[in-house]
């Protein structure tokens, strides 16, 4: 298993170095231009093979695409206020309230943002809150370190969509994916994504910590394994998003995959910095300031 995945991850890091210097160059290699065979076949996806013709991997090509992966064009953005429908209004401290959760779920639906994300302990205060609203709540799991089990964080991430959560954010195995160790880092991501079925998971990266070696392997990973989404930082870290790893990480998913900027966007600039680099989602605790334009001396 391991060295299956090890071989896999080598070829599509591989390809995925020559698309951006095909990018670079002003072309593209004529696998990402062709149309895509069906998949899910018998011949592309048997067991023995390493990766598809037209698809970096089979698990790639049969991965779940779900949550909000399309494009978010300028025409949808005329003032900041629509930006409001793409971002996560986020309390991830510690020493968060029950009133500060409420709080945070009144603030999402009069201003229409999509999600609430909250720690765990909290979701079920939020779900309740949140209830008859179009508004979803979020669990993070794993939170902030991601070195944990990955039993751990399928228990974890089960007793939040019990307790309500609509979406999960789990950290990657920071640890193991620096350690090369590329079916463990599989492993957990594909046991959360199979704990939280029908709901949607989002794979934090922590790009600040990372390679660029790294950031592809990991979003690579995250597709395979079935994420909707890839994500840059819990914000807990020394950095957060910029819109270079976003449009990297954008380039590595293409389309099928969201791409969730979060950590250190604090404004309706920031905010659309990270839309044209290819973002989709945005998690922030400066919500209100970036579409209203106000100032927010907000860290995540």
């Amino acid at each position: 298993m391991a060295d299956d995945v090890n071989a896999i991850v080598d070829e599509i890091t591989d390809r995925v170095r020559r698309r951006l210097d095909a990018l670079r160059a002003g072309t593209e290699e004529p696998c990402t231009t062709s149309a895509p065979k069906t998949v899910g076949s018998a011949e592309e996806c048997a067991p023995s093979c390493s990766a598809c013709p037209n698809h970096d991997t089979c698990g790639t090509s049969l991965s779940v695409r779900r949550g909000d992966s399309a494009r978010v064009t300028p025409d949808k953005l005329r003032t900041s206020a629509d930006i409001a429908p793409y971002i996560d209004h986020t309390l991830l401290k510690p020493e968060a309230t029950a009133a500060e959760v409420v709080k945070l779920c009144d603030e999402a639906r009069k201003y229409g943002f999509a999600t609430v994300c909250v720690n765990a302990i909290n979701v079920g205060t939020a779900a309740r809150a949140l209830a008859g609203s179009s508004v979803k709540p979020i669990a993070v799991v794993g939170f902030p370190l991601g070195a944990m089990t990955a039993s751990s964080k399928a228990f974890e991430t089960r007793e939040a969509v019990r307790c309500g959560a609509k979406e999960i954010d789990m950290v990657i195995n920071i640890g193991a994916l620096k350690s090369k160790d590329y079916a463990l880092v599989l492993h957990d991501i594909q046991m959360v994504v199979n704990a939280s079925k029908p709901v949607p998971v989002k794979v934090i990266l922590e790009t600040s910590q990372l390679t660029d070696e790294e950031k592809i392997i990991g979003s690579s990973l995250s597709k395979a394994a079935g994420a909707a989404f890839v994500k840059t930082s819990t914000g807990f870290a020394k950095g957060g998003a910029t819109a270079e790893d976003v449009a990297l990480m954008r380039r590595i998913v293409g389309d099928d995959v969201g791409v969730k900027a979060s950590g250190g966007v604090r404004s309706t600039e920031d905010a659309m910095k990270m839309f044209a680099a290819g973002a989709n989602r945005i998690g922030a605790s400066a919500s209100i300031a970036i579409v209203t334009g106000a100032k927010s001396d907000s860290k995540y």
